[in-house]
């Protein structure tokens, strides 16, 4: 089975950026990382992990109200930050999902 190197960067882009709360970054962090467990198991149907991706995505979305209680919002530098986090992990994994299908349930 696959693992993903453990010295990943997640969100480098919204880590680096103090307009992001790190508590918030962590959250969305762990929303990617179950995402990772998922495709660490073993082999999956496409379907079986746009599943996934699409309950990452909502939960993320669900993230939205924090972020602006916090003085922040998922905009286009954190937009940018989550897709290429996701997308590098499809590609480690080998998983065809054009990243736009990926993350089709965001409302960011």
């Amino acid at each position: 089975m696959k693992k993903l190197n453990s010295e990943f960067n997640y969100l480098s882009d919204m880590y680096e950026d103090s307009y992001y709360p790190s508590f918030l970054v962590d959250k969305i962090q762990l929303n990617i990382r179950k995402v990772v467990d998922f495709l660490e198991e073993g082999k999956h149907s496409i379907e079986a992990v746009q599943e996934k991706l699409d309950e990452m995505t909502i939960a993320i979305n669900e993230l939205e109200d924090e972020f602006y209680q916090n003085e922040s919002e998922i905009e286009t530098v954190a937009r940018d930050s989550i897709a290429i986090t996701v997308e590098e992990i499809l590609q480690y994994f080998e998983i065809d999902i054009d990243i736009e299908e990926a993350l089709r349930e965001r409302d960011w």
